[in-house]
């Protein structure tokens, strides 16, 4: 079962830390889509970190505002500067895209040149949501070819306390972790499909 853990809303001194940590004793790596705003001299670190670790670092706009209403310039002010300091900060050259909010628009998919990545989410943005009914649910929905929709915006700590509950568990049914970049060719699929939006990867 191949499954990629995807973080949204970093990077950030505290939880994307922690993330890492989880990350870090099972093994596993996986991608983190990060907002341009947050990408900071404070930030350095985690990113070079998520680097050394064998992460992949990815795009989430520069502002997470929701893009379908803004015009072509603006959006490709979102991507090209956010792909710009990913590329100082980390020496990648984001490959894929999450859109805020997974907001599209006809216009984003036509000017925006990179695969766009929505993932099962497990409502992991609501605070009332349980750490263990995260877990539960990661590990319930966990079907091979999957994308998993997760954050580590700062503060976020019981998805860190749901990653200690669902890696093991996951690791038991057979799981095997990468990022976004390695699990399309893994199940040979090409993520270069016009107006898609990814999550599941096989039928």
């Amino acid at each position: 079962m191949r499954i990629a853990l995807t973080f949204d809303d970093g990077p950030n001194t505290t939880t994307t830390m922690h993330v890492l940590d989880e990350l870090k004793r099972y093994g596993i790596r996986a991608s983190f889509f990060l907002i341009g705003q947050n990408i900071t001299e404070a930030s350095r670190a985690a990113i070079a970190r998520q680097i050394a670790e064998g992460h992949t670092v990815e795009c989430h706009a520069w502002t997470h505002s929701r893009m379908s209403t803004m015009s072509a310039k603006e959006i490709t002010g979102e991507i090209e500067r956010t792909n710009a300091l990913i590329q100082e900060y980390s020496g990648q050259t984001p490959q894929f895209f999450r859109p805020p909010y997974i907001d599209v628009s006809e216009l984003m998919f036509r000017i925006i040149p990179m695969p766009f990545i929505c993932g099962q989410g497990v409502e992991d943005w609501e605070d009332s949501v349980s750490a263990e009914t995260r877990a539960s649910r990661i590990v319930e929905n966990a079907r091979d070819g999957q994308i998993v929709l997760l954050h580590d915006r700062e503060g976020n700590e019981k998805t860190v306390e749901a990653l200690r509950l669902c890696i093991p568990a996951l690791l038991e049914k057979g799981a095997e972790f990468m990022t976004v970049r390695e699990i399309f060719p893994r199940c040979g699929v090409n993520p270069h499909v016009a107006g898609k939006l990814w999550t599941n990867l096989l039928p």
